[in-house]
């Protein structure tokens, strides 16, 4: 190396260390030091303002590996702009649990009952079994996000664009884009020729109280099913009556006095529900039928109800579907929970009355020219649960009276969750139920 040579060395080396003692921050700051050449800093701001278009093979490959973190921030969007929506949904707040005394149906002041709090778990095994069928959101709302992004990044400057999310669809929360996504995988053999031996019917579907009875005719799974139970959607007129026998009926972390944290409150979910996602008018009674002089009182609860609603049906004829909202009770130590679409989901019994009892046979001052409507109504309902839902239904509790389901075809006692349950549970149940009673009625 020539003495020139090594001058211009030394003199470069100089005026990079003078360099680095007046700007040492940014050297540090940088893992890099050739970062802080002129011509590499030129080029890196060149390459940050071109978009790279995807490869379509390389495009494909990332989503299928990348299905299910996707579908999480999906959910996460669609829960969060849910939440703004629906402000007035209450959130569950942990409260003093409320002792809640197990409820006795009461049909007529001659006679009462004892069964509706009679423990569906004592009189046959659960139903199904235990394993949960969870389903991940589908591609439709990734698609919707990635083409949304390559667009935002051709109009740079359309701020318009920008600020909207991509896989938000405005007036459709999550609840809906998963039932619409979700697929039959049943857990149990629904085929007709093995839905026409009564003892899988019984064993799979039904509880039968120890006061009533029933057979093979009653119960014959490929007639329950032919019956055609769907209604002409309307939202201009009211279709569904929801109401609760038992108001009063809460949850183990139910605030006192709070009426959103009892059966009315998940009642209000469910309306909200099906009016909202489904397109349904919804009449939601909230009228106290077990309340007497301000004190609870359950010993004619079907009593006040039945004329009450009998007005209520008069004054709206278009009224097709009526719907008893409870919650079970249960002991203290059993927890009637299962998970849905990643939520703590409670799970609902179906209850229908027979106005039939072993001891007395047909009970001719309770007549009832719905039972098998009914019947059909609950085990349809409870099919669709079979088939989308197995953890979610815990069968069809048949019992002797008529619980005031004579007054439509489509009538249904529905028990969600109990009092070992907490609220959010239970509303988190109308989610599957919702979509299960719109199945049926839509199919």
């Amino acid at each position: 190396m020539t003495r020139t040579r090594k001058t211009i060395c030394t003199l470069m080396c100089l005026a990079f260390f003078a360099v680095l003692a007046v700007m040492p921050g940014s050297f540090i700051l940088q893992k890099n030091v050739y970062r802080q050449l002129p011509l590499f800093r030129f080029l890196e701001r060149k390459a940050a303002h071109d978009f790279q278009r995807k490869d379509p093979d390389t495009y494909a490959k990332i989503v299928e590996n990348h299905t299910g973190s996707l579908g999480a921030m999906v959910e996460k969007e669609n829960e969060e702009v849910r939440d703004e929506q629906e402000k007035a949904v209450a959130e569950n707040s942990v409260g003093q649990a409320e002792d809640v005394e197990r409820k006795t149906e009461d049909v007529e002041p001659t006679e009462t009952t004892g069964t509706a709090e009679a423990e569906p778990g004592q009189a046959q095994t659960e139903i199904k079994t235990k394993e949960e069928d969870k389903q991940q959101q589908k591609e439709l709302s990734e698609d919707e996000n990635i083409k949304q992004t390559e667009k935002d990044s051709e109009k740079e400057t359309d701020k318009s664009q920008q600020d909207k999310p991509a896989t938000v669809i405005p007036e459709v929360t999550q609840t809906i884009l998963a039932s619409n996504n979700i697929q039959p995988a049943p857990r149990i053999d629904l085929s007709p020729q093995t839905l026409a031996d009564y003892n899988y019917l019984m064993n799979q579907f039904f509880i039968v109280d120890s006061q009533t009875t029933t057979n093979a005719d009653q119960l014959n799974a490929a007639e329950l099913l032919g019956e055609d139970l769907t209604i002409q959607k309307d939202a201009a007129k009211p279709q569904i009556l929801l109401y609760h026998t038992h108001s009063q009926e809460a949850f183990a972390d139910s605030r006192e006095g709070a009426v959103e944290d009892t059966i009315i409150g998940v009642g209000n979910y469910l309306t909200e529900l099906l009016a909202k996602n489904y397109g349904y008018q919804v009449i939601h009674v909230t009228e106290a039928f077990d309340m007497e002089s301000g004190e609870l009182d359950r010993s004619a609860a079907y009593d006040y109800a039945g004329p009450y609603l009998e007005m209520i049906l008069e004054e709206n004829p278009s009224i097709e579907v009526v719907i008893d909202l409870h919650r079970d009770g249960v002991p203290e130590n059993r927890h009637l929970v299962t998970e849905i679409n990643g939520k703590p989901t409670a799970q609902i019994m179906f209850y229908n009355g027979l106005s039939y009892t072993t001891a007395r046979g047909n009970l001719d001052y309770l007549p009832n020219p719905y039972i098998q409507d009914n019947l059909a109504f609950s085990f349809q309902m409870e099919y669709q649960a079979a088939q989308y839902y197995p953890d979610f239904y815990r069968g069809i509790y048949l019992a002797g009276y008529r619980y005031n389901l004579h007054l439509r075809p489509r009538s249904v006692l529905v028990e969600a969750g109990a009092q070992t349950n907490t609220v959010q549970e239970v509303k988190n149940a109308m989610e599957p139920f919702a979509d299960i009673l719109n199945r049926v009625l839509q199919d």
